[in-house]
């Protein structure tokens, strides 16, 4: 029974349940649909490695006070992070990675490192 392959469309003979041609038509079909599921994670992941790269780059010295606005015109993102910790005061840092920060007010935001003795949560 002839079939055709669900990656080039080219007829093909085998068994009943085959779908694809040969390896090359199967394994460029499946990268094709997993980069199509995949894309969110990827958009995701670029932009906690941008906010990431801002943090580092604004904290040389392990703490540090940064204007939000010059961290937003240098392309951080406060919607997205890795993770939070919260301190005895109830403070809620926001981490990236091992970068983290606390929007002080408005305009001001205290960047940090992460240290061994804070635990992560959500």
């Amino acid at each position: 029974m002839k079939r055709k392959c669900l990656y080039c469309q080219d007829e093909f003979e085998g068994r009943s349940d085959k779908r694809f041609c040969c390896d090359q038509c199967r394994n460029a079909y499946n990268n094709q649909n997993k980069k199509i599921h995949e894309q969110f994670i990827l958009d995701i992941n670029k932009i906690l490695r941008k906010n990431r790269m801002v943090l580092h780059l604004l904290n040389p010295i392990g703490r540090s006070t940064i204007r939000k606005e010059y961290m937003l015109k240098l392309g951080f993102d406060f919607q997205f992070y890795t993770h939070t910790y919260t301190t005895n005061n109830n403070n809620t840092y926001r981490f990236c990675y091992e970068y983290g920060y606390f929007e002080i007010d408005n305009e001001k935001v205290l960047v940090i490192t992460w240290q061994p003795y804070m635990k992560t949560q959500t």
